[in-house]
């Protein structure tokens, strides 16, 4: 029997805090506003995929920290970053 190897790949997007809207609860950043790895403008965020990572000036976050939907992620309290904050996105699509 053949040994099939299941696909698994990543898919990141980058901004700055400063790209977000919203204060509190409701602060999310557009996935618009996000460039993906090949330097170009997301249109919309993966609709399918095995678990995503939120990296707060290159910090992994957890769980608790964030919600995502196609359009937009939300990280409620964001609007207290600094503007300047990077903030990445991994998906992980299986």
């Amino acid at each position: 029997m053949a040994i099939i190897k299941p696909f698994v790949a990543g898919r990141r997007f980058s901004a700055t805090a400063g790209s977000g809207t919203g204060t509190g609860a409701a602060y999310a950043i557009a996935a618009t506003a996000f460039t993906t790895d090949a330097g170009v403008a997301a249109t919309a965020f993966p609709a399918s995929y095995a678990y995503y990572n939120l990296y707060i000036n290159a910090v992994i976050q957890t769980a608790d920290t964030s919600s995502v939907t196609t359009t937009a992620i939300t990280i409620p309290d964001g609007d207290e970053l600094d503007g300047a904050t990077p903030i990445m996105v991994e998906f992980v699509i299986t």
